[in-house]
């Protein structure tokens, strides 16, 4: 199934897998890249620069496919030393880096000059613009029901991708709220060139959290999940539990970020991933979860996903481009 993105970075399927916080590790990312996706690894997950050269090049020796680093640039408690983190990517040979947070102007040359393409992940289309002006290679474009920070637009994606095809002519990938075949057909419809998951990987064998993590997944629906720091202006879409329910009551209720900061602290939501309390803090899940009822491995997945899709518009001659991947141009 060819798209504007799989030509232009020399992937199979037109299936990327975020760049999650604690999840995008080697055996995730290049699972995605050995079925044919585009995996990430995520820069941050790692605790310094070294560490993610080495993550690099463990995720290479799962996969000869490309893959790339997810490289979030948002405010921290902690300094990040992102130009060493950057550095790390180029030195490693990397050659596709997913930004997002920050305005990515001041990495796309830097990049560029190295030989690596760019994806810029945004929330609006005003941004989407933004970023294809400073020269990014291409865009994923999110919808409000995506697991993370999802702007504060609160535009689904049913007119987010449609309304960013309007402007954007880089290759573009839609994200939030995709899991299955009838996702993908509907990203291309509306003038996407491929669908990026993060929850839908999430719940997946290879991914890096533990079982029961992924079982809450399974058993949550679509209502499941909190907006925190909605009154910050730094809105965030997290499973609802105790402590996502008291963040939100305590910031709804006049206080600040300090007030909620032992709640919210990146520690505690790590360690949902690896002991399996899923009331331990709080962690990052889509809508889409609603969809979600099984955990396959990333192969069955991505497979199912291409066979749902080639179902539902027929069959697609080898090396011809899928129709609907022009839609909205």
């Amino acid at each position: 199934m060819r798209t504007a993105f799989t030509e232009a970075f020399g992937v199979e399927h037109p299936i990327i897998q975020g760049g999650m916080q604690w999840v995008g590790t080697a055996e995730l990312a290049g699972a995605v890249s050995a079925a044919g996706g585009l995996g990430l690894v995520t820069a941050l997950t790692q605790p310094t620069p070294e560490a993610l050269v080495e993550e690099i090049e463990r995720c290479r020796s799962i996969t000869d496919r490309p893959f790339g680093v997810n490289l979030t640039i948002l405010p921290t408690i902690r300094p990040v030393p992102y130009d060493e983190y950057r550095a790390a990517i180029v030195e490693s040979g990397v050659r596709i880096v997913e930004t997002a947070g920050a305005n990515p102007a001041p990495h796309v040359d830097y990049f560029h000059a190295h030989g690596v393409k760019v994806i810029h992940k945004c929330t609006s289309v005003k941004h989407a613009a933004k970023a294809q002006s400073v020269g990014v290679d291409a865009i994923s474009i999110d919808g409000f029901e995506c697991a993370g920070h999802p702007g504060e637009d609160d535009v689904p994606g049913l007119v987010l991708i449609a309304a960013a095809r309007r402007v954007i002519t880089t290759p573009m990938v839609a994200s939030g709220g995709f899991a299955d075949g009838r996702g993908l057909v509907a990203a291309l419809a509306l003038g996407a060139d491929g669908i990026n998951m993060g929850t839908r990987f999430l719940c997946t064998q290879e991914a890096p959290v533990h079982p029961a993590v992924k079982q809450r997944i399974v058993a949550a629906d679509e209502t499941e999940t909190e907006l925190i720091f909605r009154p910050l202006r730094n809105t965030s879409r997290v499973a609802s539990n105790a402590v996502s329910r008291e963040a939100v009551a305590i910031l709804e209720a006049g206080g600040t970020f300090d007030d909620v900061q032992p709640l919210v602290n990146g520690a505690r939501g790590r360690t949902v991933y690896e002991t399996g309390d899923v009331e331990a803090g709080v962690w990052s899940v889509g809508q889409v979860q609603g969809l979600i009822d099984d955990v396959p491995t990333v192969h069955e997945l991505i497979t199912r996903i291409l066979e749902e899709a080639r179902t539902l518009v027929g069959t697609v001659l080898p090396g011809q481009v899928m129709p609907a991947a022009a839609v909205g141009r």
